[in-house]
């Protein structure tokens, strides 16, 4: 999977979203983060140092003064000590507000410390935490408002506006981590996307080379099985006539161009996705002292005039191609027998058609295989509605178990048994009860 898509400016983003690649550990601080946190300490300190100074006016109508001095001391220097922590509030935003929460019993020096660091717990904490800490907020309110009661608005006055105040604080933090948590979603769906899409090309790829190779192999296991039988006649009939021995090696050639033109298609469909291959040298290139026969043409020229491949696909067999497949084996010397009741063939689907065609092309390939000189039997029944049944069947050879396996046994049942799944039908194969080996598929046929 490709990486992430990396922002233009990741400093302009808070650590939890510009930090792709940190799987769930803690984002690192952006240069947007440090330049937010020293404006908000600097405002913090500032006003700290307001409320002190003002703390300590005589006159007692601009001033919210404390009952001990000794507590007015205290509450600047714990202002300032809050100010500090506004540092550390990324890394451990709950168990400051925790530690500070007291502090708005009696604090004004540490109102913007306190409040930043609330704000801080919502965004960074569920809202079940930032409740709780919002509530004690609260409740320090009360203290704090009959300690220093405001001369305008009196008790009640800043009770409510401390409320309010608190109460605009948390919809504001939960807006910025819900918009946060929503980006978050958005980037996670389109990883996902991305990964799904490249899983699903993937398995395309591959489930277009299974039915290449499945394609390859009832083709040249067909085309191989003939030349074996025509090699095996020539081997054991040295005394055959010439005449016999053309037509042996006329088809012999036949099906080894057959299958090389197979091969060549097959390998022809993997290799689409390479490159082309380099062009010639020019006459440019000609070492000194070669023939020159004249000037070189241009490169643009000599790429038009190059033939480009043009890719052609072969038409696929269909039902009616049966018959010559059928006659491909006894010209081979096999002896099959054919039963074909099939309704209305001439309007079988093409893949019903090329489905049935390489059922009975992968049976009269077992038989040659596995049971040479065996007389088989082909049956072809269904009609619209009721389905396409293909039987393959012969006799089973005498000391078959005494020979040795041949290479790649049973990976064409194995290839016919997914293209009959992939069609919706029902495969059997193997010997039934008076011994012989069958080979019987059903593949549905709409109407």
């Amino acid at each position: 999977m490709t990486s992430a898509a990396v922002p233009d400016h990741p400093w302009l983003l808070p650590g939890a979203l510009a930090d792709v690649a940190s799987s769930g550990a803690r984002p690192r601080r952006t240069t947007r983060d440090w330049l937010v946190d020293a404006h908000l300490f600097l405002f913090a300190l500032g006003w700290a140092v307001v409320a002190a100074w003002d703390a300590g006016q005589p006159d007692p109508e601009l001033a919210g003064r404390l009952p001990y001095e000794w507590l007015q001391g205290l509450d600047t220097v714990l202002g300032l000590l809050a100010c500090a922590a506004l540092w550390f509030r990324r890394r451990w935003p709950l168990g400051l507000a925790v530690a500070t929460l007291p502090l708005g019993l009696f604090s004004a020096t540490a109102a913007v410390a306190l409040v930043v660091i609330m704000f801080t717990v919502v965004v960074h904490r569920p809202l079940s935490q930032a409740a709780l800490v919002f509530g004690g907020g609260v409740l320090t309110s009360v203290s704090y408002a009959t300690l220093r009661p405001d001369p305008v608005t009196g008790f009640w006055g800043e009770l409510v506006w401390a409320g309010i105040f608190i109460g605009s604080v948390l919809a504001w933090g939960m807006f910025v981590r819900a918009r946060r948590q929503l980006i978050l979603s958005l980037r996670d769906r389109a990883d996902r996307a991305e990964a799904e899409q490249q899983l699903r090309v993937a398995q395309a790829r591959q489930l277009e080379r299974t039915r290449i190779a499945r394609e390859m192999h009832d083709v040249l296991a067909h085309r191989i099985s003939l030349l074996s039988l025509h090699a095996g006649a020539l081997e054991f009939r040295p005394d055959a006539s010439p005449q016999e021995v053309a037509r042996a090696a006329g088809v012999i050639r036949e099906s080894a161009h057959a299958a090389l033109q197979d091969l060549r298609e097959v390998i022809g469909v993997l290799r689409a996705g390479d490159p082309p291959p380099p062009d010639p040298p020019s006459s440019d290139q000609v070492p000194t002292g070669s023939a020159r026969p004249g000037p070189a043409p241009a490169p643009a020229a000599r790429s038009a005039s190059r033939p480009q491949p043009v890719a052609v696909e072969r038409p696929q067999p269909t039902l009616a191609d049966v018959p010559t497949l059928v006659a491909e084996s006894r010209a081979a010397g096999m002896r099959v027998e054919v039963v074909d009741t099939v309704e209305a063939a001439g309007t079988a689907p093409v893949a019903l058609g090329r489905g049935a065609y390489r059922i009975v092309q992968e049976g009269l390939t077992n038989a040659r295989k596995h049971a040479p000189g065996a007389a088989v039997t082909v049956r072809l029944s269904g009609a619209p509605g009721e389905g396409l049944t293909v039987d393959v069947r012969n006799r089973w050879p005498v000391g078959a178990g005494s020979q040795p396996a041949i290479p790649g046994t049973g990976t064409g049942l194995v290839g016919v048994a997914e293209r009959v799944s992939l069609a919706g039908g029902r495969l059997e194969h193997g010997r039934d009860g008076s011994g012989d080996f069958r080979l019987t598929a059903w593949l549905p046929w709409p109407t």
